[in-house]
């Protein structure tokens, strides 16, 4: 499949004669990479949940209509980019992870920065990737998904339980704060809040980080403890960092989300922290100008065409893709290119992996 995908269409053709034209038939090569079982497993997902996007997509197309939406409808993808309705639905597997992706766009968008790394703090967890070019890095690995190794295009991220909402454990020695959160209950259950329950939103206020809600709700929290468990925020976001990071020098970090007021602006390992205008809405942002892209990801015998001939071939199937993914095909351009030989296959087999990107074509 990754060199010749005839087979796997003759068999596609055979499933559709026998199923018919409207019954969701997934290819591996399209989606996963090098790799059977692993490019097996992502097929399998990806048919597997076909019927629930069709339901989730429809829905949503018609609460757009029922509120009065004139709008074409667009879903993002976990490479922080946008693709048609009709190709989100063949391809609804290229969606999971999409929510960090979105908000590393967002911060690139808001922090006019290209290359950084991105906390996302949310009300549970952060996430943490890395921008790369205004885009989201990619895995280089296989994914595991429940337990399950895969090969579909994924963001490279860390998650960790920290977010606002995080509980602290001043009762347990040292302090532990998470991975239990109140979540969206915040508002009700922190005790800045009129609640009973100390999160790390209660803490960051306490440590001066940030002013919202009643303060005077804080006084049963000692200063020591709050410095203990700021202390604890700290170093986990911290480790997380020396995580992502290729190297030993300092990179600049961009905090967004609304829980972002939990961290400290002096992170070990981080050269600058960055908390843009509108930081809690990045996610948002980053959904709403994100562009189309077109992905080629797979192995090629560049005996008979030559190298550039072959190249110049898997950038026009880029820019193809991109355009079925619902590109204006006169702003598409191609942004990555990446060549890897691989000396234990027959021929001259190289690995090519493109990506081309363009602006949304009106509808």
């Amino acid at each position: 499949s990754p060199v010749n995908h005839d087979a796997e269409r003759i068999a596609a053709d055979i499933a559709r004669q026998t199923l018919g034209n409207d019954f969701p038939v997934t290819l591996s090569h399209e989606i996963g990479s090098i790799g059977l079982l692993e490019r097996e497993n992502a097929a399998i997902l990806n048919a597997a949940i076909c019927a629930l996007a069709e339901k989730a997509y429809s829905s949503l197309g018609q609460s757009i209509q029922k509120n009065g939406v004139a709008a074409e409808l667009s879903i993002t993808q976990n490479d922080g980019t946008l693709m048609a309705l009709e190709y989100a639905k063949r391809y609804p597997v290229l969606t999971i992870a999409s929510g960090p992706t979105n908000s590393l766009r967002g911060a690139a968008f808001l922090s006019k920065m290209t290359d950084a790394l991105v906390a996302d703090v949310g009300g549970t967890t952060t996430d943490i990737g890395v921008l790369r070019n205004g885009f989201p890095r990619e895995s280089g690995t296989a994914i595991t998904i429940c337990g399950v190794r895969t090969n579909f295009r994924m963001p490279d991220l860390v998650s960790i339980g920290l977010g606002g909402g995080s509980i602290v454990y001043t009762g347990e020695r040292p302090i532990r704060v998470g991975p239990q959160s109140v979540g969206f209950r915040i508002s009700t259950e922190a005790l800045i809040f009129g609640g009973s329950v100390l999160t790390a939103t209660d803490i960051a206020v306490k440590n001066g980080l940030a002013s919202l809600g009643n303060s005077g709700m804080l006084a049963a929290v000692s200063s020591s403890e709050a410095k203990e468990a700021g202390s604890v925020i700290k170093g986990r976001i911290e480790n997380a960092i020396d995580t992502m990071k290729t190297s030993a020098d300092d990179v600049p970090v961009i905090l967004v989300g609304g829980g972002s007021i939990i961290i400290p602006k002096d992170l070990k390992g981080a050269k600058d922290v960055i908390i843009p205008e509108h930081f809690g809405v990045a996610n948002a942002i980053g959904a709403a100008i994100a562009q189309v892209s077109g992905n080629v990801d797979g192995i090629f015998d560049v005996t008979l065409k030559g190298r550039e001939k072959t190249l110049e071939e898997i950038k026009e199937q880029a820019i193809n893709e991109a355009v079925k993914a619902g590109a204006e095909r006169t702003s598409v351009k191609i942004v990555e290119v990446e060549e890897i030989p691989l000396a234990y296959l027959p021929s001259n087999a190289v690995r090519f992996r493109a990506k081309a990107v363009g602006d949304l074509a009106p509808a």
